[in-house]
């Protein structure tokens, strides 16, 4: 059996790299990290170098990927994505492809999750005043409240749902969740009640928080809009760690405004970086961060970890992890 071309095209260190290569005498590597930058910042000296390199090419193994990579590489058979999320690249060359894609889903769980609570109690413990009265340097005694017997609905109970429903039982908190799946209303672990996609009113009706975890697909661009906004609670919260464009962004910004929720816990925006001119700067019940949920110290070794497993079974003819259903999106 021949070699298998592989192309990294994120830098990932040495070490990792040698890491690949120790999986199988027949990885032949390319580290295309530089050529594949250079492209992202619009820097196209070296394409021809790049394209050489593309045309023989059976694996690909990125955070992001190579502009036109179905055309440039016509050896390609499979992608591995450094996400969990995989939206950006499914255009329609990809789709349309005989190319395998995999994704990182599941290591994402843990810091999301985290992330979910951390927003959850400083919402309940009013973290946001507390940095406020500090900085004023005011002594201002309030009344805080807790998570225990809250309702959290979880929109998309996939890994990082199911993650989410596990913190939330510790805090003895009440879990609704909604999966595409469920054909009918049911229990499932750490969940209380699980819902048809379809019962999505149920949810934010009864919910003190609503987390979205699901992929962007052309089914949940912009799911949330004003009428769900407007189902939920008055003194609820909305936290997005998935995409920004789940959420219809204006409508959202009205609800805030206008007081149809109480707050919104963000670390995806409809654009992203947010523009300096955006309300969600200025809204003093918004907590947010920079689309770094699912960041973590070990990330690029973990990820490589479970891209070099999938290596062994590609080489061995086995069924490979975490494949995208191109058509659903996820």
């Amino acid at each position: 059996m021949g070699p298998v071309n592989v192309l990294v095209t994120t830098p990932i260190g040495d070490e990792l790299l040698q890491h690949i290569t120790n999986v199988s005498p027949r990885i032949k590597l390319s580290n295309v990290s530089e050529l594949a930058r250079a492209e992202q910042r619009g820097d196209f000296a070296r394409k021809d170098e790049f394209d050489v390199l593309l045309a023989e090419a059976e694996v690909i193994y990125g955070l992001r990927l190579p502009k036109n990579v179905v055309a440039r590489a016509p050896k390609l058979k499979w992608v591995q994505v450094m996400s969990a999320g995989v939206d950006r690249f499914l255009d329609d060359e990809f789709r349309q492809s005989s190319v395998i894609m995999t994704s990182v889903s599941g290591m994402h769980a843990t810091p999301i999750g985290e992330i979910v609570l951390e927003l959850m109690l400083m919402f309940a413990k009013q973290a946001p005043l507390c940095f406020q009265l500090k900085q004023e340097k005011q002594w201002k005694r309030f009344m805080p409240t807790v998570l225990r017997s809250k309702t959290v609905g979880i929109v998309g109970l996939g890994n990082i749902g199911r993650e989410v429903a596990r913190l939330a039982k510790a805090f003895s908190m009440r879990v609704v969740a909604t999966r595409r799946s469920a054909k009918r209303v049911m229990r499932a672990k750490d969940v209380d009640i699980l819902l048809p996609r379809e019962q999505l009113p149920r949810l934010l009706s009864e919910s003190d928080f609503v987390v979205l975890s699901l992929p962007f697909t052309s089914e949940t661009n912009k799911l949330i809009g004003e009428e769900e906004l407007r189902t939920m609670k008055p003194t609820a919260y909305l936290i997005n760690i998935a995409r920004g464009n789940i959420v219809d962004e204006e409508a959202l910004i009205r609800a805030l405004d206008e007081h149809w929720i109480a707050g919104a816990g963000l670390d995806v925006f409809a654009t992203e970086p947010l523009p300096a001119d955006s309300c969600l700067w200025e809204f003093p019940n918004v907590i947010f961060s920079p689309h770094i949920a699912g960041g973590m110290e070990d990330y690029n070794i973990r990820a490589t970890e479970l891209f070099c497993e999938n290596l062994r079974h590609y080489l061995s003819g086995e069924n490979l992890l975490n494949v995208i259903d191109k058509k659903k999106g996820y």
